[in-house]
């Protein structure tokens, strides 16, 4: 769960530079975009403060991929339309995971699932508004250039999926000392499959195949669509 606050730490200063560059033009825009930044910082905060509860109490130290700030920087290298797409991908992923694997699972603790419930709620809210950032960025983007975006939001896609390679060895390690056992060569290399298989789908599958990302690249080209489809199986 602390990676949903890990990602948020470059929607933060990415939505912020975004509102920087219309500060003397839409009022409306600029306010929303503040907003958008206000409930992000919150959120960050928010998912380090149940980092902070979970480990006072599991007992067993649990790594995270990291530091914030190195990932950050990496994904805000790209191209800011690529940044812009992947922070959709991510407001949507947030929602149907919500949706699929939280929602109905009446053995989760309440606690738990109200503050992933309230958390997509707001993160809804910022995919319309990522989607008008998207469409401003594109907007005297030729084909080649936004294709070019594209490109590096599955850039940034790989990137995460090598983190979240990471994140499975630290897993690992976090059950077998939760455990009080060593794992078989066998059962490592099952459990590798296993959760990798959950976090790319969670992370990466559930974005780049939600109907409302893919309709957005629509827009941008039909060529983002296909593009994005041609790959998107490699993660569900």
């Amino acid at each position: 769960m602390c990676i949903f606050g890990l990602v948020e730490e470059f929607i933060l200063p990415f939505v912020l530079d975004h509102a920087r560059s219309h500060l003397r033009g839409d009022d409306y825009r600029v306010r929303a975009l503040l907003q958008f930044a206000r409930e992000e910082a919150k959120h960050i905060q928010l998912f380090k403060c149940f980092r902070q509860e979970f480990e006072d109490s599991f007992g067993v130290e649990c790594p995270v991929i990291g530091p914030p700030e190195a990932i950050a920087g990496a994904v805000l290298a790209h191209d800011p339309l690529g940044v812009a797409i992947t922070t959709l991908h991510i407001e949507w992923m947030v929602q149907r995971h919500y949706i699929e694997s939280i929602k109905d699972d009446q053995q989760l603790d309440p606690q738990f699932k109200s503050l992933l419930k309230h958390h997509w709620i707001e993160e809804v809210q910022h995919a319309k508004l990522d989607t008008l950032m998207i469409e401003a960025l594109a907007a005297d983007c030729s084909e080649e250039e936004r294709m070019r975006g594209v490109e590096e939001y599955l850039q940034i896609g790989g990137y995460i999926d090598g983190g979240l390679k990471q994140q499975v060895e630290f897993d690992l390690d976090s059950f077998e000392q939760a455990a009080g056992r060593t794992l078989t060569e066998a059962e490592k290399e099952e459990f590798r499959t296993v959760q990798l298989r959950a976090n790319r789908w969670t992370y990466l599958g559930t974005g780049m195949t939600h109907e409302k990302v893919l309709a957005t690249l629509e827009s941008l080209t039909p060529k983002a669509r296909q593009r994005v489809e041609s790959i998107s199986p490699a993660f569900c």
